[in-house]
């Protein structure tokens, strides 16, 4: 079964949830806020894509950090701040079990879903053009499965 990882009031999170019920795609919420963030899971995802593309810099939460708290930034940083802050993390999440999906296209959700949607490792996918967003969706091969 797919995870979905997010907080439940995010519009994007909310969007993603509603195209999975709808095309009858079975899966399990896992709320960062109320289910926790713990600092394995947030190293698995990590290793499984990069920190980079899972820090979201557009959020309203990295535009309240302090100058200092930005600066010189490494992936132990970038860790212990989605830790602290979880609002940091671009979301959802999608564990396709093979793969993330990190941010929501309905297109590339069923691209790979489907299983037509090409394999990339850690490679983010060309954005897509849409009206109501402009979030990058990026596709990450699972490189380890989780002990």
């Amino acid at each position: 079964m797919h995870t979905l990882y997010g907080i439940k009031n995010c519009d994007t999170v909310k969007k993603a949830r509603l195209w999975l019920d709808q095309h009858d795609i079975a899966y399990r919420f896992h709320d960062f806020r109320s289910d926790g963030l713990t600092p394995e899971l947030l190293t698995n995802l990590i290793a499984r894509s990069d920190w980079q593309t899972l820090l979201n810099r557009n959020s309203t939460s990295w535009r309240q950090l302090s100058d200092a708290q930005k600066a010189d930034l490494t992936g132990q940083r970038a860790l212990q701040l989605m830790l602290n802050t979880p609002t940091l993390i671009k979301r959802p999440v999608l564990d396709t079990g093979d793969q993330l999906v990190i941010g929501f296209k309905d297109g590339i959700y069923a691209a790979y879903l489907s299983g037509t949607g090409p394999t990339i490792a850690h490679a983010s996918c060309p954005p897509q053009a849409d009206t109501e967003s402009t979030e990058n969706t990026h596709l990450h091969e699972r490189n380890t499965r989780p002990a």
